[in-house]
Protein backbone atom coordinates (compact mmCIF):
# COMPACT_ATOMS: atom_id res chain seq x y z
CA UNK A 1 0.00 0.00 0.00
CA UNK A 2 1.37 3.42 -1.14
CA UNK A 3 1.45 6.28 1.05
CA UNK A 4 -0.63 9.01 -0.03
CA UNK A 5 1.35 12.69 -0.24
CA UNK A 6 -1.74 14.80 -1.41
CA UNK A 7 -2.55 16.69 -4.65
CA UNK A 8 -0.49 19.66 -3.91
CA UNK A 9 2.94 20.32 -3.43
CA UNK A 10 4.30 21.44 -0.10
CA UNK A 11 5.86 25.13 0.03
CA UNK A 12 7.74 26.28 3.07
CA UNK A 13 6.74 29.98 3.83
CA UNK A 14 9.33 32.78 4.89
CA UNK A 15 8.64 36.63 4.86
CA UNK A 16 11.29 39.12 4.12
CA UNK A 17 11.27 38.85 0.12
CA UNK A 18 13.27 41.66 -1.67
CA UNK A 19 12.08 43.16 -4.70
CA UNK A 20 9.10 41.27 -5.25
CA UNK A 21 5.86 42.95 -6.47
CA UNK A 22 2.49 42.28 -5.92
CA UNK A 23 -0.48 43.21 -8.45
CA UNK A 24 2.16 43.82 -10.95
CA UNK A 25 0.02 44.19 -13.64
CA UNK A 26 -1.46 47.30 -12.03
CA UNK A 27 1.23 49.32 -14.13
CA UNK A 28 -1.73 48.94 -16.78
CA UNK A 29 -3.90 50.93 -14.79
CA UNK A 30 -1.50 53.65 -13.57
CA UNK A 31 -0.05 53.89 -17.81
CA UNK A 32 -3.39 54.42 -18.36
CA UNK A 33 -4.16 56.92 -15.80
CA UNK A 34 -0.42 58.47 -17.54
CA UNK A 35 -1.51 58.26 -21.06
CA UNK A 36 -5.08 59.51 -20.69
CA UNK A 37 -4.22 62.61 -18.49
CA UNK A 38 -6.31 61.45 -15.19
CA UNK A 39 -3.75 62.08 -12.69
CA UNK A 40 -3.08 65.92 -13.69
CA UNK A 41 -6.71 66.66 -14.71
CA UNK A 42 -7.83 65.30 -11.27
CA UNK A 43 -5.25 67.35 -9.36
CA UNK A 44 -5.56 70.27 -10.78
CA UNK A 45 -10.11 69.85 -10.63
CA UNK A 46 -9.06 69.45 -6.44
CA UNK A 47 -6.56 71.88 -5.88
CA UNK A 48 -9.03 74.12 -4.32
CA UNK A 49 -8.80 71.73 -1.40
CA UNK A 50 -5.10 71.16 -1.17
CA UNK A 51 -4.22 72.62 2.28
CA UNK A 52 -1.08 75.03 2.50
CA UNK A 53 1.95 72.18 3.42
CA UNK A 54 0.20 69.30 2.61
CA UNK A 55 2.00 66.13 1.47
CA UNK A 56 -0.20 64.34 -0.40
CA UNK A 57 -2.04 66.15 -3.33
CA UNK A 58 -5.75 65.38 -3.17
CA UNK A 59 -5.79 64.47 -6.69
CA UNK A 60 -3.19 61.31 -6.16
CA UNK A 61 -5.55 60.46 -2.91
CA UNK A 62 -8.72 60.00 -5.08
CA UNK A 63 -6.93 58.17 -7.82
CA UNK A 64 -4.92 56.12 -5.78
CA UNK A 65 -8.38 55.26 -3.75
CA UNK A 66 -10.07 54.43 -7.22
CA UNK A 67 -7.11 52.39 -8.59
CA UNK A 68 -7.62 49.90 -5.28
CA UNK A 69 -11.15 49.56 -6.40
CA UNK A 70 -10.37 48.55 -9.88
CA UNK A 71 -7.71 46.31 -8.42
CA UNK A 72 -11.02 44.93 -6.47
CA UNK A 73 -11.31 46.91 -3.38
CA UNK A 74 -14.48 47.46 -1.83
CA UNK A 75 -13.68 50.50 0.82
CA UNK A 76 -11.27 53.34 1.57
CA UNK A 77 -9.20 50.79 3.30
CA UNK A 78 -8.38 48.89 0.99
CA UNK A 79 -5.93 51.97 -0.52
CA UNK A 80 -3.67 49.78 1.68
CA UNK A 81 -3.08 47.48 -1.31
CA UNK A 82 -1.17 50.36 -3.72
CA UNK A 83 0.21 51.42 -0.33
CA UNK A 84 2.26 48.49 -0.17
CA UNK A 85 3.78 48.98 -3.68
CA UNK A 86 4.92 52.30 -3.61
CA UNK A 87 7.64 51.43 -6.57
CA UNK A 88 4.08 50.45 -9.01
CA UNK A 89 1.84 52.91 -7.25
CA UNK A 90 3.90 56.04 -5.83
CA UNK A 91 3.87 57.28 -2.46
CA UNK A 92 -0.03 56.93 -1.23
CA UNK A 93 -1.80 58.77 1.96
CA UNK A 94 -2.66 56.97 5.39
CA UNK A 95 -5.86 55.64 6.03
CA UNK A 96 -6.86 59.15 8.43
CA UNK A 97 -5.88 61.03 5.13
CA UNK A 98 -8.01 59.43 3.09
CA UNK A 99 -10.92 59.99 5.07
CA UNK A 100 -10.44 63.55 6.02
CA UNK A 101 -10.33 64.39 2.31
CA UNK A 102 -13.53 62.00 1.50
CA UNK A 103 -15.16 64.25 4.54
CA UNK A 104 -13.91 67.36 3.16
CA UNK A 105 -15.06 66.55 -0.37
CA UNK A 106 -18.47 65.55 1.37
CA UNK A 107 -18.41 68.37 3.11
CA UNK A 108 -18.01 70.70 0.02
CA UNK A 109 -21.40 68.90 -1.68
CA UNK A 110 -21.96 69.73 -5.33
CA UNK A 111 -18.67 71.81 -5.53
CA UNK A 112 -16.71 68.95 -5.39
CA UNK A 113 -18.94 67.05 -7.37
CA UNK A 114 -19.01 69.16 -10.32
CA UNK A 115 -14.96 69.34 -10.37
CA UNK A 116 -14.66 65.82 -10.43
CA UNK A 117 -17.41 65.13 -13.35
CA UNK A 118 -15.86 67.93 -14.79
CA UNK A 119 -12.19 66.45 -15.11
CA UNK A 120 -13.40 63.41 -15.70
CA UNK A 121 -15.35 64.58 -18.72
CA UNK A 122 -11.96 66.34 -19.78
CA UNK A 123 -9.82 62.81 -19.74
CA UNK A 124 -13.14 61.05 -21.48
CA UNK A 125 -12.99 63.25 -24.82
CA UNK A 126 -9.06 62.39 -24.74
CA UNK A 127 -9.24 58.98 -24.07
CA UNK A 128 -11.84 58.39 -27.22
CA UNK A 129 -9.39 60.66 -29.35
CA UNK A 130 -6.49 58.18 -28.29
CA UNK A 131 -8.59 55.23 -29.27
CA UNK A 132 -9.39 56.52 -32.76
CA UNK A 133 -11.37 53.77 -34.28
CA UNK A 134 -11.82 51.58 -31.54
CA UNK A 135 -13.63 54.84 -29.49
CA UNK A 136 -17.12 54.19 -29.09
CA UNK A 137 -18.08 57.03 -30.91
CA UNK A 138 -16.53 56.09 -34.04
CA UNK A 139 -19.48 55.73 -36.22
CA UNK A 140 -20.66 58.95 -35.65
CA UNK A 141 -22.82 58.27 -32.65
CA UNK A 142 -23.02 57.46 -28.93
CA UNK A 143 -25.80 55.14 -27.36
CA UNK A 144 -26.27 55.92 -23.37
CA UNK A 145 -27.86 53.24 -21.54
CA UNK A 146 -29.79 54.48 -18.27
CA UNK A 147 -30.54 51.84 -15.20
CA UNK A 148 -31.18 51.30 -11.93
CA UNK A 149 -29.08 49.10 -9.48
CA UNK A 150 -30.26 48.25 -5.89
CA UNK A 151 -27.26 48.51 -3.60
CA UNK A 152 -27.83 46.10 -0.55
CA UNK A 153 -27.18 48.05 2.87
CA UNK A 154 -26.18 45.58 5.97
CA UNK A 155 -26.22 48.50 8.44
CA UNK A 156 -28.42 51.63 9.24
CA UNK A 157 -27.18 53.74 6.46
CA UNK A 158 -28.79 57.45 5.81
CA UNK A 159 -31.22 57.48 2.96
CA UNK A 160 -31.30 53.58 3.50
CA UNK A 161 -34.95 52.15 2.76
CA UNK A 162 -36.77 49.22 1.46
CA UNK A 163 -36.86 48.23 -1.52
CA UNK A 164 -39.05 47.29 -4.30
CA UNK A 165 -37.90 44.27 -3.69
CA UNK A 166 -38.24 43.79 -0.48
CA UNK A 167 -34.35 44.14 0.70
CA UNK A 168 -32.88 46.91 1.88
CA UNK A 169 -30.30 49.22 1.00
CA UNK A 170 -30.81 52.21 -2.01
CA UNK A 171 -31.15 52.17 -5.34
CA UNK A 172 -29.27 54.34 -8.14
CA UNK A 173 -29.85 55.07 -10.93
CA UNK A 174 -26.70 54.36 -13.51
CA UNK A 175 -25.96 55.39 -17.22
CA UNK A 176 -23.52 54.32 -19.32
CA UNK A 177 -21.97 54.82 -22.61
CA UNK A 178 -21.79 51.36 -24.75
CA UNK A 179 -18.87 50.15 -26.13
CA UNK A 180 -20.58 47.90 -29.04
CA UNK A 181 -20.15 44.05 -29.55
CA UNK A 182 -16.44 44.63 -29.53
CA UNK A 183 -15.83 46.37 -25.90
CA UNK A 184 -17.74 46.78 -23.22
CA UNK A 185 -18.49 50.60 -21.49
CA UNK A 186 -17.78 53.05 -19.04
CA UNK A 187 -20.25 54.71 -16.67
CA UNK A 188 -21.29 58.64 -17.26
CA UNK A 189 -23.75 58.59 -14.78
CA UNK A 190 -24.42 57.60 -11.08
CA UNK A 191 -27.37 59.58 -9.12
CA UNK A 192 -27.70 58.30 -5.69
CA UNK A 193 -31.49 57.52 -4.47
CA UNK A 194 -32.99 56.55 -1.18
CA UNK A 195 -33.72 52.41 -1.46
CA UNK A 196 -37.29 53.11 -1.93
CA UNK A 197 -37.12 55.84 -4.91
CA UNK A 198 -39.25 54.85 -7.88
CA UNK A 199 -38.24 52.82 -10.84
CA UNK A 200 -40.39 54.98 -13.40
CA UNK A 201 -39.46 58.42 -11.78
CA UNK A 202 -39.14 61.16 -15.02
CA UNK A 203 -37.39 63.46 -13.09
CA UNK A 204 -34.49 61.44 -11.65
CA UNK A 205 -34.19 59.89 -15.79
CA UNK A 206 -34.11 63.59 -16.91
CA UNK A 207 -30.70 64.65 -14.02
CA UNK A 208 -29.25 60.83 -14.97
CA UNK A 209 -29.40 62.05 -18.75
CA UNK A 210 -28.42 65.92 -17.74
CA UNK A 211 -24.95 63.73 -15.99
CA UNK A 212 -24.42 61.57 -18.97
CA UNK A 213 -24.58 63.82 -21.57
CA UNK A 214 -22.34 66.33 -19.64
CA UNK A 215 -19.57 63.97 -19.41
CA UNK A 216 -19.75 63.30 -23.80
CA UNK A 217 -18.16 65.51 -26.02
CA UNK A 218 -20.18 68.83 -26.48
CA UNK A 219 -21.33 67.91 -30.57
CA UNK A 220 -23.05 65.07 -28.84
CA UNK A 221 -24.91 66.60 -26.51
CA UNK A 222 -28.00 67.34 -28.33
CA UNK A 223 -28.71 65.82 -31.53
CA UNK A 224 -29.77 62.49 -32.94
CA UNK A 225 -26.21 60.91 -33.36
CA UNK A 226 -27.11 60.15 -29.36
CA UNK A 227 -29.11 57.52 -28.32
CA UNK A 228 -30.81 57.42 -24.98
CA UNK A 229 -31.94 53.85 -24.20
CA UNK A 230 -33.96 52.84 -20.98
CA UNK A 231 -36.04 49.96 -20.14
CA UNK A 232 -40.08 50.23 -19.31
CA UNK A 233 -38.76 52.48 -16.42
CA UNK A 234 -38.08 54.79 -18.99
CA UNK A 235 -41.44 54.65 -20.33
CA UNK A 236 -42.94 58.04 -19.00
CA UNK A 237 -45.11 61.01 -20.76
CA UNK A 238 -42.17 63.79 -19.48
CA UNK A 239 -39.18 61.66 -19.60
CA UNK A 240 -40.15 60.85 -23.57
CA UNK A 241 -41.41 64.88 -24.00
CA UNK A 242 -37.70 66.02 -22.30
CA UNK A 243 -35.92 64.16 -24.69
CA UNK A 244 -37.88 64.66 -27.74
CA UNK A 245 -37.93 68.88 -26.59
CA UNK A 246 -37.26 71.68 -29.53
CA UNK A 247 -33.59 72.05 -29.72
CA UNK A 248 -32.24 68.91 -27.62
CA UNK A 249 -33.54 66.40 -30.19
CA UNK A 250 -31.75 63.53 -28.88
CA UNK A 251 -32.54 60.08 -30.00
CA UNK A 252 -34.42 57.73 -27.56
CA UNK A 253 -35.19 54.08 -27.39
CA UNK A 254 -37.17 53.60 -24.34
CA UNK A 255 -39.19 50.19 -22.88
CA UNK A 256 -42.66 50.56 -22.24
CA UNK A 257 -45.75 48.79 -20.48
CA UNK A 258 -48.16 46.61 -21.96
CA UNK A 259 -51.25 48.78 -20.92
CA UNK A 260 -54.79 48.03 -22.14
CA UNK A 261 -54.90 50.17 -24.80
CA UNK A 262 -51.52 48.51 -26.01
CA UNK A 263 -52.83 45.31 -25.28
CA UNK A 264 -56.36 45.76 -27.51
CA UNK A 265 -54.50 47.49 -30.91
CA UNK A 266 -51.89 44.16 -30.76
CA UNK A 267 -54.99 41.90 -30.72
CA UNK A 268 -56.28 44.19 -33.96
CA UNK A 269 -52.50 44.01 -35.82
CA UNK A 270 -53.49 41.59 -38.91
CA UNK A 271 -51.07 38.72 -39.30
CA UNK A 272 -49.32 40.38 -42.54
CA UNK A 273 -48.31 43.28 -40.68
CA UNK A 274 -45.77 40.99 -38.46
CA UNK A 275 -42.12 40.72 -39.90
CA UNK A 276 -39.81 38.20 -38.57
CA UNK A 277 -37.91 39.47 -36.04
CA UNK A 278 -33.55 39.32 -36.37
CA UNK A 279 -30.41 38.30 -34.57
CA UNK A 280 -27.81 40.49 -34.19
CA UNK A 281 -25.48 38.22 -36.74
CA UNK A 282 -28.97 39.03 -39.60
CA UNK A 283 -30.20 35.42 -38.95
CA UNK A 284 -33.94 35.41 -38.21
CA UNK A 285 -35.04 35.07 -34.70
CA UNK A 286 -36.95 31.68 -34.45
CA UNK A 287 -40.44 32.59 -32.81
CA UNK A 288 -40.60 35.91 -32.50
CA UNK A 289 -42.08 39.19 -35.03
CA UNK A 290 -42.04 42.44 -34.50
CA UNK A 291 -44.84 45.23 -35.53
CA UNK A 292 -45.28 48.93 -35.26
CA UNK A 293 -48.42 50.42 -33.59
CA UNK A 294 -50.25 53.25 -35.02
CA UNK A 295 -53.45 55.26 -34.29
CA UNK A 296 -54.96 56.99 -31.43
CA UNK A 297 -52.44 54.46 -29.11
CA UNK A 298 -50.20 57.39 -30.06
CA UNK A 299 -52.49 60.40 -28.59
CA UNK A 300 -50.76 62.70 -26.00
CA UNK A 301 -46.99 61.56 -26.76
CA UNK A 302 -44.75 64.00 -28.72
CA UNK A 303 -45.28 64.23 -32.28
CA UNK A 304 -43.05 61.50 -34.14
CA UNK A 305 -42.74 58.76 -31.76
CA UNK A 306 -43.29 55.36 -33.19
CA UNK A 307 -44.06 52.48 -31.01
CA UNK A 308 -42.87 48.96 -32.02
CA UNK A 309 -44.10 45.88 -29.90
CA UNK A 310 -42.43 42.36 -30.55
CA UNK A 311 -44.25 39.54 -29.65
CA UNK A 312 -42.38 35.60 -29.49
CA UNK A 313 -42.63 32.66 -28.02
CA UNK A 314 -41.76 31.97 -24.33
CA UNK A 315 -39.09 30.05 -23.11
CA UNK A 316 -40.17 26.76 -21.91
CA UNK A 317 -41.05 27.16 -17.94
CA UNK A 318 -41.44 30.75 -18.69
CA UNK A 319 -44.62 31.86 -17.05
CA UNK A 320 -47.26 34.41 -19.27
CA UNK A 321 -48.72 37.53 -18.12
CA UNK A 322 -51.85 38.84 -18.02
CA UNK A 323 -50.81 41.71 -20.50
CA UNK A 324 -49.68 38.53 -23.12
CA UNK A 325 -51.70 37.73 -25.84
CA UNK A 326 -52.35 34.26 -28.03
CA UNK A 327 -49.57 32.18 -25.57
CA UNK A 328 -47.19 34.58 -26.76
CA UNK A 329 -44.77 36.81 -24.83
CA UNK A 330 -45.28 40.66 -25.38
CA UNK A 331 -42.70 43.70 -25.19
CA UNK A 332 -42.89 47.03 -26.32
CA UNK A 333 -40.77 50.26 -26.92
CA UNK A 334 -41.07 53.77 -28.18
CA UNK A 335 -38.52 55.38 -30.53
CA UNK A 336 -38.16 58.49 -32.84
CA UNK A 337 -35.82 57.11 -34.84
CA UNK A 338 -36.77 57.16 -39.02
CA UNK A 339 -35.42 55.26 -41.87
CA UNK A 340 -34.19 51.47 -40.52
CA UNK A 341 -36.50 48.53 -40.52
CA UNK A 342 -38.20 48.13 -37.50
CA UNK A 343 -36.65 44.43 -37.03
CA UNK A 344 -33.27 46.40 -36.86
CA UNK A 345 -34.92 49.13 -34.38
CA UNK A 346 -36.08 46.49 -32.21
CA UNK A 347 -32.36 44.54 -32.54
CA UNK A 348 -31.04 47.86 -31.45
CA UNK A 349 -33.25 47.72 -28.41
CA UNK A 350 -32.60 44.36 -27.29
CA UNK A 351 -29.26 45.20 -27.29
CA UNK A 352 -29.86 46.92 -24.46
CA UNK A 353 -29.23 43.79 -22.37
CA UNK A 354 -25.62 44.93 -22.45
CA UNK A 355 -26.38 47.52 -19.69
CA UNK A 356 -26.44 43.92 -17.05
CA UNK A 357 -23.29 43.38 -18.40
CA UNK A 358 -22.05 47.01 -17.32
CA UNK A 359 -24.03 46.92 -13.65
CA UNK A 360 -22.82 43.27 -13.22
CA UNK A 361 -19.19 45.04 -13.75
CA UNK A 362 -20.09 47.92 -11.42
CA UNK A 363 -21.34 45.35 -8.47
CA UNK A 364 -17.88 43.84 -8.88
CA UNK A 365 -15.95 47.24 -8.48
CA UNK A 366 -16.61 48.90 -5.75
CA UNK A 367 -20.83 49.05 -5.98
CA UNK A 368 -21.07 45.59 -4.26
CA UNK A 369 -22.11 48.47 -1.33
CA UNK A 370 -21.92 51.47 -0.04
CA UNK A 371 -18.92 51.61 2.41
CA UNK A 372 -19.79 54.45 4.13
CA UNK A 373 -22.39 55.95 6.62
CA UNK A 374 -23.51 59.94 5.45
CA UNK A 375 -25.14 60.06 1.88
CA UNK A 376 -22.76 63.06 0.88
CA UNK A 377 -19.80 60.53 1.65
CA UNK A 378 -21.28 58.01 -0.38
CA UNK A 379 -21.83 60.49 -2.95
CA UNK A 380 -18.16 60.93 -3.60
CA UNK A 381 -17.84 57.05 -2.98
CA UNK A 382 -19.52 57.08 -6.52
CA UNK A 383 -17.65 59.02 -8.19
CA UNK A 384 -14.46 56.76 -7.29
CA UNK A 385 -16.16 54.07 -8.50
CA UNK A 386 -17.01 55.61 -11.48
CA UNK A 387 -13.34 56.57 -12.28
CA UNK A 388 -12.69 52.65 -11.23
CA UNK A 389 -14.22 51.40 -14.30
CA UNK A 390 -13.25 54.20 -16.31
CA UNK A 391 -9.80 52.46 -15.94
CA UNK A 392 -10.99 49.34 -16.14
CA UNK A 393 -12.79 50.46 -19.93
CA UNK A 394 -10.35 52.35 -21.38
CA UNK A 395 -7.26 50.49 -20.52
CA UNK A 396 -9.00 47.45 -22.66
CA UNK A 397 -9.98 50.06 -25.54
CA UNK A 398 -6.72 51.63 -26.11
CA UNK A 399 -4.09 48.65 -25.09
CA UNK A 400 -6.34 45.00 -25.70
CA UNK A 401 -7.34 43.33 -28.75
CA UNK A 402 -9.56 40.68 -29.96
CA UNK A 403 -11.47 38.97 -26.94
CA UNK A 404 -9.31 40.53 -24.17
CA UNK A 405 -10.79 44.02 -24.93
CA UNK A 406 -14.13 41.88 -23.67
CA UNK A 407 -12.79 40.46 -20.37
CA UNK A 408 -14.93 41.91 -17.52
CA UNK A 409 -13.36 42.96 -14.60
CA UNK A 410 -12.68 39.97 -12.58
CA UNK A 411 -11.12 38.39 -15.58
CA UNK A 412 -8.72 41.62 -16.05
CA UNK A 413 -7.80 41.44 -12.03
CA UNK A 414 -7.47 37.33 -12.15
CA UNK A 415 -5.11 37.21 -15.23
CA UNK A 416 -3.70 40.28 -15.27
CA UNK A 417 -3.30 42.88 -12.19
CA UNK A 418 -2.48 39.73 -10.16
CA UNK A 419 0.52 39.10 -12.28
CA UNK A 420 3.47 39.11 -9.69
CA UNK A 421 7.06 40.59 -11.05
CA UNK A 422 10.56 41.07 -9.62
CA UNK A 423 11.66 44.49 -9.15
CA UNK A 424 15.47 44.75 -10.67
CA UNK A 425 17.94 48.42 -10.62
CA UNK A 426 20.03 48.35 -13.25
CA UNK A 427 21.90 52.04 -12.75
CA UNK A 428 19.93 54.97 -12.93
CA UNK A 429 16.59 52.49 -14.84
CA UNK A 430 13.90 50.19 -12.41
CA UNK A 431 12.82 47.37 -14.49
CA UNK A 432 9.47 45.63 -13.51
CA UNK A 433 10.06 41.75 -14.97
CA UNK A 434 6.86 39.67 -15.04
CA UNK A 435 7.18 36.14 -14.19
CA UNK A 436 7.75 34.36 -17.40
CA UNK A 437 5.63 31.28 -16.71
CA UNK A 438 2.32 33.01 -15.95
CA UNK A 439 0.44 32.62 -19.02
CA UNK A 440 -0.89 35.82 -19.68
CA UNK A 441 2.19 37.94 -19.37
CA UNK A 442 2.34 38.48 -23.07
CA UNK A 443 -1.02 39.74 -22.92
CA UNK A 444 0.48 42.49 -20.53
CA UNK A 445 3.98 43.41 -22.52
CA UNK A 446 1.77 43.77 -25.11
CA UNK A 447 -1.07 45.97 -23.61
CA UNK A 448 2.04 48.22 -22.44
CA UNK A 449 4.00 48.40 -25.55
CA UNK A 450 0.41 49.58 -27.34
CA UNK A 451 -0.03 52.16 -24.14
CA UNK A 452 3.71 53.42 -24.98
CA UNK A 453 3.09 53.92 -27.96
CA UNK A 454 0.42 56.60 -27.51
CA UNK A 455 0.63 60.02 -27.54
CA UNK A 456 1.53 61.82 -24.39
CA UNK A 457 -1.49 64.00 -22.53
CA UNK A 458 -0.54 68.04 -23.51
Amino acid sequence: MKKRIGSYPRVRIEGGGRAVVSQAGGVLLVETVRKAGLDTAISAALTPWRKARAVHDPGKILLDVALAVALGGDCLADVGMPRAEPAVFGPVASDPTVSRLIDTLAASGEKALRAIRAARAEVRRHAWRLADREAPDAGGTVTVDLDGVLVIAHSDKEDAAPTWKRTYGHHPLMGFVDHGPGGTGEPVAALLRPGNAGSNTATDHITATQLALAQLPKKYRRGRRTLIRTDSAGGTHDFVAWLAQRGRWLSYSVGMVITEAIHQHVLKVPASAWTAAVEADGEIRDGAWVAELTGDVLDGWPTGMRLIVRKERPHPGAQLRLTDADGMRLTCFATNTLGPPIAELELRHRLRARAEDRIRAARATGLRNLPLHRTAQNRIWLEIVQIALDLLAWMPMLALTGKARLWEPRRLRLRLFTAAGQLVTTGRRRILRLARHWPWTAHITAALDRLTRLTDPG
